[in-house]
C-alpha cells in the first residue's frame, strides 16, 4: 500500500502540527498507510505541548511529490499555504477550519470542513465516528491546538464545540485546562530569544484579496512592547519581504494574549486598507486593534472585503 503524507500549512502552528500527527493516528488505526510531516519549523509553543505529551514532531519535508502521489491536507486548503507542488499530487481529503479560496482537485475527494475554532475539533468528532478510542496523549496534542486555535477559549472564533471538546479532551488526557493552556501558551508567548526573521515567520501566510497579495503574520506576547521595540528592525525585514514576494500588503499582528487585543504593523502600497477595514489611523505605521486576535475571522475577512471592493 502506497503511503500517504498527511501535513498542514506553511509556518505551522499548534493545531497544524499535532493535527497532522493525530489525524495520521486515525488512519493508520483503520488500516492506512500514512506519516505525517510538516512544512516548516516547529514553535515554541508547539514544541511545550510535544514535550509534554512525549510526542515527537514530524519530520520536516521541503516537497512531497518526491515522497508520495497522494496527500491528505490539514488546517488549510489554499494553495499558496501548502507544498510548493502540491498540483503534482492527488489531494484525497482535506480536514479544515478556514475559508476555501485557490482550492481545486482533478479528483473526487474527501473534504470535512467546519466553522469551528480548530481543526482538532474536527479530528475529535471522527475519532467518535470511527469508534476508535482517544488515547491520553492524542487527547493531549488535540487539546493543546484548541487551546493555541481559540487562546484558551476566549478567541472569537471558539464555539460551544471547541469548548466541549477541549473539556472532554483534558479530562482524557489528564490537564487541568486552564492551567496547562495558560502555561503553553506563554511559552510560545516568550519572543525574547527571537530573531526578526523568526518572529515574522512564526505564524505567517499568504492570502490573494480582490487583486491584491496579502501577507498577514501574528505573533503572541505577554507584552507587545517586547516586539515593538525592535520595530525599524521589523520594518526592514518587512519591506525586504514585499519587495521579494510582490506583496501589496503585509500586515504584522502582535497580539496581547492578557488582555486580547493587537497592534497592527502595515507595510505596503495597500497599507490605507488596515485604516478604512478598522476605521484607524495608522500612525508610525502602526494601530490598535481593539478585541482583535483572530486573523481567520477578525482580520482575513475583513481586509478581503476591504481590498475586493
Amino acid at each position: 500500500m502506497a503511503k500517504t503524507l498527511i501535513f498542514g500549512h506553511k509556518n505551522p502552528d499548534t493545531d497544524t502540527i499535532t493535527s497532522a500527527i493525530v489525524y495520521s493516528y486515525l488512519k493508520n488505526k483503520l488500516g492506512h498507510n500514512t506519516e505525517p510531516v510538516r512544512l516548516g519549523a516547529v514553535n515554541g509553543e508547539t514544541q511545550f505541548a510535544l514535550d509534554y505529551f512525549k510526542a515527537e514532531a514530524p519530520r520536516q519535508v521541503e516537497t512531497v511529490a518526491n515522497e508520495a502521489s497522494e496527500v491528505i491536507l490539514v488546517d488549510h486548503n489554499e494553495r499558496q499555504q501548502s507544498a510548493s507542488d502540491i498540483d503534482q499530487v492527488r489531494v484525497s481529503e482535506v480536514i479544515d477550519h478556514h475559508r476555501i479560496a485557490n482550492f481545486e482537485t482533478s479528483h473526487p475527494l474527501y473534504y470535512r470542513a467546519e466553522p469551528v475554532g480548530c481543526t482538532a475539533t474536527i479530528l475529535n468528532k471522527l475519532f467518535k465516528e470511527k469508534g476508535v478510542e482517544v488515547t491520553p496523549q492524542i487527547a493531549g496534542l488535540m487539546v493543546s491546538a484548541i487551546v493555541s486555535d481559540t487562546l484558551l477559549l476566549k478567541s472569537p472564533t471558539c464555539t460551544e464545540e471547541d469548548v466541549a471538546a477541549a473539556r472532554e479532551l483534558a479530562d482524557i488526557a489528564g490537564v487541568n485546562l486552564e492551567q496547562y493552556g495558560l502555561d503553553m501558551l506563554k511559552a510560545g508567548a516568550d519572543v525574547s530569544s527571537k530573531t526578526i526573521a523568526e518572529l515574522i515567520s512564526l505564524d505567517a501566510k499568504e492570502f490573494q484579496m480582490g487583486s491584491s497579495k496579502v501577507e498577514i503574520a501574528q505573533v503572541n506576547t505577554v507584552d507587545p512592547n517586547d516586539v515593538l521595540n525592535r520595530q525599524a528592525e521589523l520594518e526592514d525585514a518587512l519591506n525586504a519581504i514585499i519587495s521579494e514576494k510582490g506583496l501589496d500588503l503585509f500586515v504584522f499582528v502582535v497580539t496581547d494574549i492578557l488582555n486580547n487585543d493587537s497592534v497592527a504593523l502595515a507595510l505596503g502600497k495597500s497599507a490605507a486598507a488596515v485604516e478604512t477595514a478598522y476605521n484607524v489611523k495608522l500612525e508610525n505605521n502602526t494601530a490598535v486593534l481593539k478585541g482583535v486576535v483572530s486573523r481567520k475571522s477578525q482580520i482575513v475577512p475583513v481586509l478581503t472585503e476591504t481590498l475586493s471592493k
